[in-house]
């Protein structure tokens, strides 16, 4: 179909005439200079949107990083569709409007509370190494680690997807429409086009090794090599016709026949070639795990436990400020950030020590959390001075391993929903880095998460807790997470992109609403302050910034500069006797959160 087709649905219309206005606000407020931070992003910073209310809803609520896609999962549930099946519908959408950050392509995590019972669950969708891959895959001639661009670009990176059977798992458990309808938005956007906003054209030029690989810059590029320009009509048939596929016969058959031929080609032909196989993809399991929960003051604090580390890193931050009256703090002050931060330093400690893959590797997950424990580590904060780095708590397991501290760099997107009967779904979906690894099959990026695992097998003789083995699931930071009350109502469904900063975003919007009282807009929007045991950062052109000089006084090492969060909150607030939904878009991207 020609980049100029017309877009025959008016609800697409409307959604792209939106993002087009979206686009142009955006360019006029692009900042330019970008300070550097101890650590790169996963995905190039955006100009921060002006302040926004939050959005009040009756009945259900969706929350996605872009707005066509949140669009698509406010008519899906108009339809009668549940929190699973708008997700689903966004998800798709997001494959097309968003490349760099998800897709079908790679792998992620979702929660459902089912208001019936009361009860969180936790889908497993981490995608996973093929069965040749090995431990020392990322070393060089010499036995040294590659560097991290020479690692993540071609085939060798990429890992099994999980994605689409997660989704499937899912649909399979709390699904209310069929399968199929839920890829027709998709599916008619990709054939009839959408117009590249601001952030996606920045982004493709930010990244000008997709040139380097012909599928993506036949697809990003004009031919002159340049990136097509913000407002261009960019379709996608061969998605469109992938989807298709998917939508009439399922997880099945993504993962066999053609598109599962063209995944295995494209992974041996493109960059360093990988050992992915036709029997991985056949081999794939998504895995319903337990939901890792905790108490936080009179709430009940629920993420995806390994081999994500971000429930069980939140939990231990939120467990040891617990013992801290953050309610007298103002936010935005030295003083909280200061708390905040050394609590992550503690969390981060035992993170990289203790957390990856519970199918490898013995993960003590209830010690972790164990109330206890987190009393003791929270002895180790001084509220008048940091602590520098801090070391992991002296916890037992049956085999000595190194820790790995080695840093993610997902590109990510977070879907949150609330649908009409009290269903909540907190789903983190991610490709690695920014268009992940640069291969594209079918018409969609497929990931690099390989370089979740670390570089280096080992220190010294000790093998390192997050290696490389065929068919192990790498460590990951996502963190979709759902708050319930003391009735195990639910309270709040929340989550972030963002590599390991995706812990720090989300433990602040946590504080700042059941803490500080503030609404899911104004704490999306409070700003990015983190410390993964190290370097307590900042976020540039905030107020938090100007802290910097205060926290060095407290002994913190402080660099400041872009913090690219994309967070997306949904909060039930009941008041005599009232029940609303209020929501939340991260304003450093495109997102929107809609209801009725």
């Amino acid at each position: 179909m020609p980049a100029c087709a017309r877009v025959r649905d008016p609800f697409f219309a409307r959604a792209i005439a939106r993002v087009a206005l979206a686009a142009s606000f955006a360019a006029a407020f692009a900042t330019a200079g970008l300070a550097q931070t101890a650590r790169p992003q996963p995905e190039g910073p955006s100009a921060i949107a002006p302040p926004r209310v939050a959005t009040s809803a009756e009945r259900q609520m969706v929350v996605a990083a872009n707005p066509i896609a949140a669009d698509v999962g406010r008519q899906i549930l108009r339809q009668g569709g549940s929190a699973v099946d708008a997700a689903i519908a966004m998800q798709m959408v997001l494959t097309l409007v968003e490349p760099q950050s998800s897709g079908i392509g790679g792998g992620g995590f979702l929660l459902h509370y089912q208001a019936e019972t009361k009860k969180v669950e936790a889908y497993d969708g981490r995608e996973t190494a093929p069965a040749g891959a090995t431990p020392e895959m990322f070393l060089d001639a010499d036995g040294r680690p590659l560097t991290f661009a020479d690692a993540a670009l071609g085939g060798h990176a990429v890992g099994v997807p999980g994605v689409v059977r997660l989704l499937e798992m899912a649909h399979d458990d709390h699904g209310r429409l069929p399968w199929a309808r839920l890829f027709e938005p998709a599916m008619r956007l990709a054939a009839d086009g959408f117009a590249i906003s601001a952030r996606l054209h920045r982004l493709i030029a930010d990244t000008p090794q997709l040139k380097e690989f012909p599928a993506t810059r036949a697809y990003f590029f004009d031919a002159d090599g340049n990136p097509k320009p913000v407002g261009t009509r960019l379709t996608n048939p061969e998605l469109a016709e992938t989807l298709r596929v998917i939508a009439n016969g399922g997880a099945q058959a993504f993962y066999n026949g053609g598109v599962g031929r063209a995944m295995v080609r494209a992974v041996r032909e493109n960059g360093k070639p990988g050992t992915l196989t036709h029997e991985d993809l056949k081999a794939y399991k998504a895995i319903k795990r337990e939901a890792v929960c905790g108490a936080y003051r009179t709430y009940r604090i629920c993420g995806m436990g390994p081999p994500s580390s971000g429930g069980v890193a939140i939990l231990q931050t939120m467990g040891i400020l617990e013992r801290f009256d953050l309610r007298s703090l103002a936010p935005n002050s030295a003083a909280a950030v200061h708390l905040i931060a050394e609590a992550g330093k503690l969390a981060f400690a035992d993170r990289n020590r203790f957390l990856a893959d519970p199918e490898f590797e013995h993960v003590p997950v209830e010690r972790l959390i164990d109330r206890r424990y987190l009393a003791g580590r929270a002895k180790l904060v001084n509220a008048e001075r940091a602590m520098g780095r801090a070391e992991p708590g002296r916890i037992n397991t049956r085999a000595s391993r190194a820790p790995d501290a080695d840093s993610e760099l997902p590109a990510t997107s977070h879907i949150s929903v609330v649908d009409g009967a009290g269903n909540a779904v907190a789903l983190t979906t991610s490709i690695e880095r920014a268009f992940g690894s640069h291969v594209m099959a079918r018409g969609f990026l497929l990931n690099n998460q390989m370089t979740d695992f670390a570089l280096r097998p080992r220190e010294g003789e000790t093998p390192n807790i997050n290696r490389v083995e065929p068919g192990k699931r790498p460590r990951s930071s996502m963190s979709p997470t759902i708050v319930l009350d003391r009735e195990n109502r639910l309270v709040m469904t929340l989550g972030s992109p963002g590599g390991p900063r995706i812990i720090p975003y989300v433990a602040k919007t946590l504080v700042a609403t059941l803490d500080w009282g503030l609404d899911p807009q104004r704490a999306v929007a409070l700003p990015n302050f983190a410390n993964l045991n190290g370097a307590t950062e900042l976020e540039r052109d905030t107020a938090v910034a100007g802290l910097a000089a205060d926290l060095r006084a407290l002994g913190h090492e402080v660099t400041v500069g872009p913090m690219t969060s994309g967070l997306g909150v949904i909060q039930v607030v009941r008041r005599q006797g009232q029940t609303r939904l209020s929501g939340g878009a991260d304003p450093r991207r495109e997102g929107e959160a809609l209801g009725d």
